[in-house]
């Protein structure tokens, strides 16, 4: 076990370095404590050694916590996980009170964290425990504790400990929020202590040891009179921030998210209490989370599911396909918002349109953006330059000469797309891959429009592109394994999560999001108020409503898909109700938020102030509404069952992609960990009854699909029968 190595220099000072060698960034197991808590005893039981510095190997400190090691206390039952991080909390205290004489607080060895870079999750619960933390000037580094944003909460006394640093409020982002730092930010924050020159580093953690104090040793919590700033919760101060914190929890969860309640409550009742209370306080409450299946399913969908398929889960075994030059075909906000990201990636790209003047637009749509960034102090002048020059912004299809990658992001008309393929095909050279950006036309239709339809395949990007971070690969009937590690292989370049479906009108996300969308409008027509709908979506977890989304994403796109997907379904078209009230909102000017009218009102410059009086006048709200989880059933059942169905017929071919696609895609319901979760956490057979009951009460678009009434019966669930052995 070589984790960590330990060195004693002629001065006395240890030097613990963390170093894993079989990863490319440290990450905690439990053998590496067990070797960190053996080095720790070292250093305080040698009378030569001084002080201690606790130091990386590597460019960046540490990535958090083995997720193995979660699982295997997972394993073990509630005990296990408590007896787990109470031993974490033991070794993290011993460094923290370093063999002082716990009466007087002296004769304590100084520790000081040396952080050269990204310090998170245990990362930086390591250096809180120690007596002082430096880190070296590393702008693109990131120190905090993240875990909220997968479904736990820092549970090694990160909570604990920075809540009683900073004080509630001031904890309060980096702890329910999880937001990261660079180091100057970070000291600023009062997250750690010193910022000094990279190559100064582990000279100032010398000199630091060398000279602390007694007192130095001390932490504020375990000195006598300590009182938490900002005030605890029964001072009038810290009352009212605890109040005001839960308030904004259930304002922004609305409650479905387990591990934002549990922290607060840990921090609420550890601050009644001694430190060391408080830390046990706060492993009964991670315990608590980690039984929850919302957080195991939240932490396998968003680490482990999202990191295996950023790394190629499912890439055909084919050589490297890395993308050298790119050619984008059509400058608008999608074409532009490819370009971007794909310069900023360090990729040399060919910005075509019909005009000059629009492909300028387009490139200077980078410029903005790059812009911002510089504003935030996230981009230099000389960054800016650099990506800039990597943009060829013209009219002639003659620069796409060495292009390997050509994306294609013009309208949504077959018509069109077969003339810039055409000529795209003229330009460039028989390895070139093809890829056509587009949300709901078919890939095999359009790659007949290609001399190389074994070249073709689909990119879906989601809109802003410099933002979102899925991509939805489509492959078609002729597609190439060569053109799917192509695409593969760029959209790890650029940093986004892809997921590989096959095709099929709607392909997964949109086919998913439109049911969702129509839902909520089909109850509108109802009578069910429309406030109910809104709410209702919230409450189970939706970033937006049904209606708030329909207004983003424009009512007058949401007229084209209706009436493209009525000409290829002819009578087998079930969305007659939905397209009465989005034609009549069409006709009445009522586009969305790009005309300050649509479901909503807006006010002169584009705020919204609330859903739309007008449209009781049109659809009266029924006497009799449904209760709050018939409306929240017919929503997600709406989706859910198209991601079903999607599997079930060979669109989906891997339910991690599923669930991935889903909460990146269009926000279903995070803290469920996607859809195929969410079924698992009812289970089958719950699932079924409510199917059957929606069917009986609203139609066949609720039919339980075979496979899920067969999971059902057999008493299987998704996970279990579907899921890779690493990602189950």
């Amino acid at each position: 076990m070589t984790d960590f190595t330990y060195a004693v220099d002629a001065d006395g000072v240890a030097t613990i370095t963390w170093d894993v060698k079989a990863k490319s960034m440290n990450v905690m197991s439990t053998a590496g404590f067990e070797l960190l808590d053996s080095l720790i005893d070292r250093a305080l039981a040698d009378s030569a050694v001084k002080g201690v510095i606790l130091t990386s190997g590597k460019k960046d400190f540490a990535g958090g916590m083995d997720l193995n090691v979660i699982a295997q206390m997972r394993a073990g039952g509630a005990q296990a996980i408590f007896d787990g991080v109470m031993q974490m909390h033991h070794v993290l205290r011993k460094i923290e009170r370093a063999g002082m004489d716990p009466k007087t607080k002296k004769g304590g060895k100084p520790i000081v964290a040396a952080i050269p870079g990204t310090a998170l999750g245990i990362g930086y619960e390591l250096p809180l425990s120690c007596h002082r933390i430096i880190a070296a000037d590393n702008p693109k580094a990131k120190i905090g504790l993240p875990e909220i944003m997968v479904g736990i909460f820092p549970g090694a006394g990160g909570t604990t400990r920075l809540a009683r640093k900073l004080g509630a409020m001031m904890a309060a982002p980096f702890l329910l929020e999880g937001k990261l730092s660079d180091p100057k930010s970070a000291k600023a924050a009062g997250l750690i202590d010193e910022v000094v020159p990279p190559e100064d580093l582990l000279a100032r953690a010398k000199d630091w040891v060398l000279t602390a104090k007694d007192a130095d040793l001390v932490k504020p919590w375990d000195d006598k009179g300590y009182k938490m700033p900002g005030g605890a919760p029964y001072h009038p101060a810290g009352f009212m921030t605890f109040v005001g914190a839960s308030a904004m929890i259930m304002g922004k969860t609305m409650g479905v998210y387990p591990a934002a309640r549990a922290l607060l409550s840990a921090v609420y009742e550890g601050a009644l209490v001694p430190f060391d209370a408080a830390l046990r306080i706060e492993a009964r409450w991670f315990t608590s989370v980690l039984m929850n299946p919302s957080s195991s399913a939240m932490i396998r969908s968003l680490f482990i599911n999202k990191e295996a398929l950023e790394k190629g889960a499912n890439r055909p075994k084919v050589a490297d396909q890395t993308v050298r030059k790119l050619g984008v075909i059509g400058a608008g906000m999608m074409g532009a918002g490819i370009a971007y990201v794909s310069a900023n990636a360090g990729i040399d790209v060919v910005l075509i349109d019909s005009t000059q003047e629009a492909a300028d637009r387009g490139k200077a749509h980078s410029a903005d953006l790059l812009d911002k960034g510089m504003k935030r102090g996230k981009v230099t002048q000389a960054k800016k330059d650099e990506t800039l020059s990597r943009i060829t912004a013209t009219t002639d299809y003659a620069a796409l000469n060495g292009c390997d990658l050509i994306v294609e992001a013009v309208f949504e008309d077959p018509k069109v797309k077969a003339d810039v393929t055409a000529k795209v095909d003229a330009a460039t050279g028989a390895a070139t891959i093809f890829a056509t950006n587009t949300s709901t036309l078919p890939i095999t239709s359009l790659s007949k429009a290609s001399a190389r339809p074994a070249n073709f395949i689909g990119i879906h990007f989601f809109s802003p592109v410099d933002k979102m971070n899925l991509v939805e690969i489509i492959r078609g009937k002729d597609t190439s394994d060569t053109a799917v590690a192509k695409a593969l292989d760029y959209v790890r370049q650029i940093r986004k999560t892809p997921i590989v479906v096959n095709d099929a009108r709607f392909f997964y996300a949109n086919r998913c999001i439109i049911p969702y969308i129509n839902e909520g409008i089909r109850m509108v027509a109802e009578g069910v108020e429309p406030a109910l709908v809104e709410n209702a979506a919230k409450l189970v977890g939706m970033p937006l409503g049904p209606l708030q989304l329909v207004d983003e994403t424009s009512i007058d796109l949401g007229v084209k898909i209706a009436k493209a997907t009525k000409a290829a379904m002819g009578d087998a078209y079930p969305d007659g109700a939905v397209d009465d009230v989005l034609f009549w909102m069409a006709d009445a000017g009522r586009l969305g938020k790009k005309s300050n009218a649509g479901f909503y009102s807006y006010d002169a410059t584009g705020k919204r102030e609330g859903l739309w009086d007008g449209l009781a006048a049109k659809y009266p709200v029924a006497a009799e509404q449904p209760d709050l989880t018939t409306v929240q059933h017919r929503l997600l059942m709406a989706q859910v069952l198209e991601a079903v169905r999607a599997l079930e017929q060979g669109v989906l071919t891997d339910i991690r992609e599923g669930d991935v696609g889903a909460i990146l895609g269009w926000g279903f319901a995070p803290w469920s960990g996607g859809p195929f979760s969410w079924l698992d956490i009812i289970g089958a057979a719950r699932a079924v009854e409510i199917c059957d009951r929606l069917t009986a009460s609203h139609g066949a678009r609720f039919t339980t699909p075979d496979l899920l009434r067969d999971l059902a019966a057999k008493g299987d669930g998704f996970y279990s029968r579907y899921a890779p052995a690493k990602a189950a």
